[in-house]
């Protein structure tokens, strides 16, 4: 090779590594040690658990280990934060929700990251709807019959969440917006004391994640009334819609992904988004995610990215018309 194609050559190279673009060389290098996955939230949790799965699977495959380490609290910020102000190498993930990632930058008034900008989307890995539901011995057997009591007496029905501005909440207020009726709002600090006080009989109802409101509903505790995306969930088959129910156009639904901090090599991302929508794909996997009553999706960077806007631009319109604020 003569000295200008050296030079042509090392000009290439060089602007790939100032432009944050792994050459294929430096590429083959990583991974070369754990990779981090943080999840936002206690153990045992929705992200928690889908965190562990798809890291035990994930680890041979990029032939290190996948490390979970919990970071919880502010909602999904502190561990989120976390990962914004971590190195952009390919060693650290996040599991992004609906709170951390779309909801909380219009519900808190100080935020220590933005949620889009300090980002890179990576893939999608499914979907899970709320599911309204009652105690089993409650008079209210359909979403007409809640919303008949509503109107005919104001302060007869109360909701429990896991907390002001959380998809339980949201959930709630775009039921009393699309309804026209007043229902007392009872926060909680977590889902667990949320359904004890609609098992216990002291709130009315609870829109809560399916995921933890299924044992429950298969115990005979809870009945479920309506569940809150635009199809009905493959793990209740016989629930209907909330727009089936009579209440068209209502669709929330709470979301798992997994986000890389900004600036993180776009050849890494790819690769990360194909193994991991791979394992998403499986089918075994896959059945686990619809027993635990996520809808997989296995999206990548793009497609995430785009949902992504659309949710936080979604969900600023409803926090700002309902005037909620973080506790």
């Amino acid at each position: 090779m003569g000295i200008g194609k050296h030079i042509v050559a090392l000009t290439c190279f060089t602007m790939l590594a100032a432009a944050g673009i792994p050459s294929s060389h430096a590429q083959e290098k990583w991974p070369g040690k754990p990779i981090t996955y943080v999840v936002p939230f206690a153990a045992g949790g929705t992200t928690d658990i889908l965190g562990r799965l798809i890291s035990q699977r994930l680890s041979p495959m990029l032939g290190v280990p996948v490390v979970i380490e919990n970071k919880a609290g502010a909602g999904g910020n502190i561990g989120s934060d976390f990962v914004a102000k971590a190195s952009p190498d390919g060693y650290t993930l996040v599991g992004g929700t609906i709170s951390s990632h779309s909801i909380n930058v219009s519900l808190y008034a100080k935020m220590p990251y933005d949620p889009v900008k300090n980002f890179a989307p990576v893939t999608l890995i499914g979907t899970l709807p709320n599911v309204l539901v009652v105690n089993a011995n409650s008079p209210y057997r359909s979403v007409a019959d809640v919303i008949a009591a509503a109107k005919a007496n104001p302060e007869a029905i109360s909701f429990a969440s896991s907390g002001s501005g959380t998809s339980q909440h949201l959930s709630g207020e775009l039921f009393k917006n699309m309804a026209g009726v007043n229902m007392l709002h009872v926060p909680f600090k977590g889902s667990a004391p949320a359904t004890q006080s609609v098992l216990g009989e002291q709130v009315t109802l609870v829109f809560e994640n399916i995921l933890a409101a299924i044992p429950l509903i298969q115990a005979g505790k809870f009945r479920a009334l309506a569940v809150t995306s635009s199809k009905r969930a493959t793990s209740l088959p016989d629930v209907p819609t909330m727009a089936e129910a009579g209440l068209k156009g209502y669709e929330i639904v709470s979301w798992q992904a997994i986000f890389a901090p900004a600036g993180t090599p776009a050849l890494i991302v790819q690769r990360l988004a194909t193994d991991i929508a791979k394992i998403i794909q499986q089918p075994d996997m896959k059945n686990r995610l619809l027993g635990l009553g996520v809808e997989p999706s296995g999206a990548g960077p793009a497609e995430l990215g785009a949902f992504q806007k659309a949710e936080v631009q979604k969900w600023a319109q409803l926090i700002k018309s309902a005037h909620i604020e973080a506790e």
